[in-house]
């Protein structure tokens, strides 16, 4: 046995253990058109990251509003593990403060009060040890917009099965 076997590869570096995604919300993208992705610390208690490490975020009924020039983010659960603490009531369904740049804020919240948009959230995910929460500034879809979207989905999905039976054939 060499001694570089106990060595780590070039891929492995820089990733501790956490690392991806928490959480998606596809409803997002059926529900809502989403123009502009931004991204977004959280403000987090202690619990609820050891309950995002187990897993237990659901961001699906997510939404931000503004209050007082900040971005706070409303709906999304984080589920409380049983041993959280003893000290502290956790509070699954909590206002959590989105830590975002001076800039960015003014530049939603200009386009939410102009032009009727809203901010919902699409992803958790982890970056270094930080939890990060993507957002995207999004308009409601009406019925048919929602029809119109599956009948492209399903054109894409059998343009793709007729490309791969004629790249099979040939």
């Amino acid at each position: 046995m060499s001694k570089n076997s106990n060595k780590k590869t070039g891929k492995d570096k820089g990733k501790g253990g956490a690392g991806g995604t928490i959480a998606l919300n596809k409803r997002a993208r059926h529900d809502y058109l989403l123009e502009e992705k931004f991204e977004a610390g959280l403000s987090l208690q202690g619990w609820e990251l050891k309950a995002i490490r187990a897993g237990r975020a659901n961001i699906i009924e997510g939404y931000a509003v503004v209050r007082n020039g900040e971005m706070f983010l409303h709906g999304v659960q984080i589920t409380p593990l049983i041993s959280a603490s003893t000290h502290v009531i956790p509070e699954e369904r909590r206002t959590r403060k989105l830590l975002m740049h001076r800039h960015e804020i003014d530049n939603l919240i200009g386009r939410i009060q102009r032009d009727g948009y809203t901010v919902v959230p699409t992803a958790l995910y982890w970056k270094g040890n930080k939890v990060k929460c993507e957002v995207a500034l999004a308009k409601g879809k009406q019925a048919h917009d929602k029809r119109q979207a599956s009948k492209e989905q399903d054109w894409q999905r059998e343009k793709q099965r007729v490309m791969r039976g004629h790249n099979k054939n040939a």
